[in-house]
């Protein structure tokens, strides 16, 4: 796939990564602080369950049109109005009272938020050479996991001692980033930075007219495997924070602290596996690896249904957040081998969609089964439901796999037609990529 052809950019790469940190921080700042005010409240998980569509929704509506934005619109264009509008939100959510107001102001909170994702982790790829994208790409997900890290442990201490105001308006700060990233950044795509030169890394490439998501059966299994998991664990995110403050009996502070756990180990699983991955060269080989971290994950959770004290929970979690980095990248990798350039956007908002599309279904699911069962029975049978989608998926991802590896013995393509390159390997030098999934929940 194509990459920058001259000198790597690493002023740019800095950039990207400052703004992604500091925005994600602001993220999980608010969020973490509407679920707390919403628990305080005396709301039920249906509530909870509501807030967090209205933030997931607009990731997975809009993805085909945002896709096409962060490939088509100059990519400064789309940061700094995207950065502007989400500030002047966040500063409006600060002051709503009502309920419905409120569910508003977070949809169009994420509106924007689902045109930035595609466009920052299809520029990094393009700011720097094949063989340096694993350290800028792992430079690129340490900033948002930091900001992670950060946002519910902060939100945790300034809901306790200031309310949910104070946290939204810091949020409201922390986007102001995006626009100076948008304003200082040299790399550029979209518009007429669309052409980006094509030979930087010597490899094969699917021509970027014609390609179709659905004509590469690893990137469909992959896709359709982390929905899937996503989907079962997902009502975690609602049941969380009722197994934490109510059936461990913990306080907001720890709520944001245990949280935090998770990300920290998403931060630690990204350095660990990015090195692995690039040694990687089997796409194969890769999505292997990518199903074991998932299992990782799943069974992690599993164990926490056991745990009798929000304490121990977080040795448990910051394993299973290794996990979870480590499928980050793999995940991210795979993509950027597989994708032209010209269509970087569209395939990283077609995953968001799956992941965000999944994490609703779970959503719901888990404020209304909190209806109706304990969360600690709930948390097990994520576990559970995880392990049992991977087992699955097994069967058709070796499908997959033997379809990838076959000999490439078809005619070539008829005068004015394209060609997927389905059935052949491509043996970049693996890369790591930012996860578009991370940032809305630290989870699979």
């Amino acid at each position: 796939m194509s990459f920058t052809s001259g000198p790597s950019r690493w002023s740019d790469v800095w950039l990207v990564t400052t703004s992604r940190g500091v925005s994600t921080c602001g993220d999980f700042l608010a969020a973490t602080a509407l679920t707390l005010a919403l628990q305080s409240a005396g709301a039920g998980g249906l509530a909870v369950s509501g807030l967090m569509l209205a933030a997931t929704l607009p990731l997975v509506a809009l993805a085909p049109l945002t896709g096409r934005l962060a490939d088509r619109v100059d990519s400064r264009l789309l940061l700094v109005v995207a950065g502007l509008g989400q500030a002047a939100v966040c500063l409006a959510l600060a002051y709503a009272g009502h309920p419905a107001l409120v569910i508003v102001l977070v949809a169009l909170l994420a509106s924007g938020l689902a045109v930035t994702q595609p466009v920052l982790s299809a520029l990094v790829p393009a700011m720097v050479r094949a063989e340096d994208l694993p350290r800028a790409a792992a430079l690129n997900q340490t900033a948002g996991t930091l900001g992670a890290l950060a946002g519910p442990a902060l939100a945790g201490v300034l809901v306790g001692g200031f309310g949910a105001r104070l946290p939204l308006l810091l949020d409201a700060a922390s986007y102001l980033a995006l626009v100076a990233a948008g304003l200082l950044i040299r790399t550029r795509r979209g518009g007429s930075h669309r052409s980006a030169p094509a030979a930087a890394s010597g490899t094969s490439a699917a021509p970027a007219v014609g390609w179709r998501l659905r004509r590469d059966p690893l990137l469909v299994a992959m896709i359709t495997t982390i929905a899937g998991v996503i989907l079962a664990v997902g009502a975690i995110n609602v049941v969380e924070v009722f197994f934490i403050r109510e059936t461990l009996g913990s306080s907001a502070t720890m709520y944001g602290l245990v949280t935090g756990s998770w990300t920290l180990g998403i931060l630690v699983g990204a350095w660990l596996f990015a090195r692995l991955a690039r040694r990687l060269v089997d796409d194969g080989r890769l999505l292997v690896g990518y199903l074991a971290l998932l299992a990782g994950c799943c069974l992690m959770i599993l164990l926490s249904a056991a745990v009798p004290s929000a304490l121990l929970l977080v040795p448990v979690w910051l394993l299973g957040g290794v996990g979870n980095g480590g499928a980050n990248v793999f995940d991210n990798v795979l993509l950027a081998r597989r994708v032209p350039e010209a269509s970087r956007g569209r395939a990283y908002a077609a995953l968001s969609a799956s992941v965000q599309g999944a994490s609703m279904g779970g959503f719901l699911v888990g404020g209304l089964l909190l209806e109706v069962a304990t969360p600690r029975l709930l948390i097990a049978g994520c576990g559970v439901a995880g392990l049992l989608v991977i087992a699955l998926v097994v069967p058709p991802v070796a499908r997959a796999i033997r379809t990838e590896r076959a000999p490439v013995g078809v005619p070539g393509p008829a005068p004015g037609e394209t060609q997927a390159p389905v059935g052949c390997r491509v043996t970049m030098p693996a890369g790591a990529g930012a996860s578009p999934h991370a940032e809305p929940r630290p989870r699979c």
